[in-house]
């Protein structure tokens, strides 16, 4: 059986606190979900009057920690336009993060290292997350900086190494 190519018309939109029909969905995927205080945006994926993606947006400062995109459709859709809806709620997500001045933005993989890359994120060491947004689920890291800011460690304590520039 061939596999259709989208699931429908999709609308996308602002969530709203409390984030309960998010974290719902949240919780029918089993991801791993934040506390719904310490969210501060989110957007959603109707499929009608059905939730069927999300992703919210945790802030401390001006950096973030997206939670998801998570996306449930049903077994006859292809994987691209699950992407393809993933990819749309990430698109509100960094309008949002400009508009609200948010330099730096956090994610965990979720094996979507093909969408977090399209879209600039790359992998960075745990590190470099803030401690406000430390502590929650997930391994590895990939990281967006707004602008043409460039990632540096250097100014994590580690003066960089230039021995080899030296000693020509």
């Amino acid at each position: 059986m061939e596999r259709s190519r989208t699931w429908g018309e999709l609308a996308f939109r602002p969530l709203a606190a409390p984030w309960s029909e998010a974290l719902e969905l949240f919780g029918f995927a089993g991801a791993s979900a934040p506390a719904p205080a310490g969210v501060e945006a989110g957007w959603g994926a109707w499929d009608g009057s059905r939730l069927v993606g999300a992703l919210l947006f945790e802030r401390s400062g001006p950096v973030a920690l997206l939670h998801g995109p998570v996306m449930v459709a049903p077994p006859t859709t292809s994987p691209e336009a699950v992407l393809d809806g993933a990819e749309r709620l990430l698109t509100e997500a960094l309008a949002h993060a400009e508009r609200a001045a948010i330099a730096t933005i956090f994610t965990r993989p979720q094996g979507l290292d093909r969408l977090w890359v399209r879209a600039g994120f790359i992998p960075v060491p745990e590190a470099e997350l803030p401690g406000a947004l430390r502590g929650r689920p997930g391994v590895g890291l990939f990281g967006w900086r707004g602008g043409t800011a460039l990632w540096s460690t250097a100014s994590r304590g580690a003066p960089r190494n230039n021995s080899i520039a030296s000693d020509r």
